[in-house]
């Protein structure tokens, strides 16, 4: 059962890579920047473009897991899974869903992430993009 677990929070953990973030310290100290970098071992990050609570620029910033209190997600993050279902709708039993690499794959040949398709070309592409150019745009409202 604590694989299972580990493996759920490392998931969750991998959803905020290269996301915007505050992370507070034991010391009282916060940060915000973007998560480039996780040791699963230590809890040990890296941030980059940081900024501390007084707004100091920090190009690159490595924390020690120990020092770690919390880190919280700024962004809210790209529901892959909305997306996929909405693609499930149109191309029944062809998607497949990669989290952990923020990929949905249509027809073992489409590669659409949160950016739009990144792999893929044709009718059923031209397809797709239809579909992620509406969840794109309702996701804005």
């Amino acid at each position: 059962m604590a694989s299972v677990a580990e493996r759920k929070f490392m998931e969750e953990l991998a959803i905020l890579l290269q996301k915007t973030v505050t992370v507070q310290t034991a010391s009282g100290k916060s940060y915000t920047g973007i998560l480039s970098g996780v040791d699963a071992n230590t809890m040990n990050i890296c941030l980059s473009d940081a900024r501390d609570e007084t707004g100091q620029p920090i190009h690159k910033l490595f924390l020690n897991g120990q020092t770690v209190l919390q880190i919280l997600s700024v962004e809210k993050p790209f529901d892959l899974r909305s997306l996929a279902e909405r693609l499930e709708r149109v191309f029944p039993r062809m998607v497949k869903t990669i989290e952990e690499a923020g990929v949905i794959v249509v027809m073992d040949k489409i590669r659409i992430t949160e950016k739009g398709i990144v792999e893929g070309s044709g009718p059923a592409a031209e397809r797709v993009q239809k579909v992620y150019d509406e969840f794109m745009k309702e996701r804005a409202k």
